[in-house]
């Protein structure tokens, strides 16, 4: 066999094997939605007010946050899935949502207030909240990591935080819909701080079940 042809056939080989990963991964994280939403149904539900809430611009801001995290580490997570892929050129993706947040920390630290600082980056549903993301997010997590195991990553720690990542941003956005505070600075401490906890035990896991 020619060495043309011979990389032509191992590329395309290659793009044979990295296309099913996006699909399973995709009936992957369709399966595990249900759950995640029962779970949050069960458990949490719409917040009552949420048709004016709707008209609060930081309410919004919420979901658009999270979708940035979950569609930024659905990204990187295909990529990573390629075995001689690495995050460097893919990372500065994660920087979206962190960028989405700071903007909206910095407009809502302009705007006149009336209820206090620290009252706001508290909120009233911190511990509601540093519980029902982690926990939604694991049907998710468990999905994301099937998915990936039809790659061939060889970095799994890091491809498992990133799926944490994922699985947390899609159960902060139902989350979001529940969640009465609505102030950036509550979202950047508290959904950061699930988010995080998602991503260790992500890594913790995709340690072992992602070796190539």
């Amino acid at each position: 066999m020619k060495t043309e042809q011979l990389i032509r056939t191992l590329a395309a080989d290659n793009a044979h094997r990295a296309r099913p990963v996006g699909l399973v991964l995709a009936l992957a994280l369709l399966a595990a939605a249900p759950v995640a939403v029962a779970m949050f149904l069960a458990g949490l539900g719409v917040r009552p007010d949420v048709m004016t809430a709707m008209h609060n611009p930081f309410f919004g801001l919420k979901f658009v946050d999270t979708l940035a995290l979950a569609i930024s580490a659905i990204v990187v997570s295909l990529h990573l899935s390629r075995p001689e892929a690495s995050v460097k050129g893919w990372g500065w993706l994660l920087l979206i949502p962190v960028g989405i947040l700071a903007g909206g920390v910095a407009v809502e630290m302009m705007m006149p207030q009336k209820v206090p600082m620290m009252t706001r980056l508290v909120g009233s549903n911190s511990r509601v909240c540093l519980t029902a993301i982690p926990l939604m997010s694991l049907p998710l997590l468990a999905a994301a990591l099937i998915g990936l195991r039809h790659g061939a990553p060889t970095r799994p720690a890091i491809a498992g935080a990133i799926a944490g990542l994922l699985s947390a941003g899609l159960a902060a956005t139902l989350y979001a819909s529940h969640c009465t505070d609505d102030s950036p600075l509550f979202v950047v401490t508290w959904y950061t701080i699930a988010t995080a906890l998602v991503a260790a035990v992500g890594a913790l896991v995709g340690s072992k079940v992602l070796k190539f």
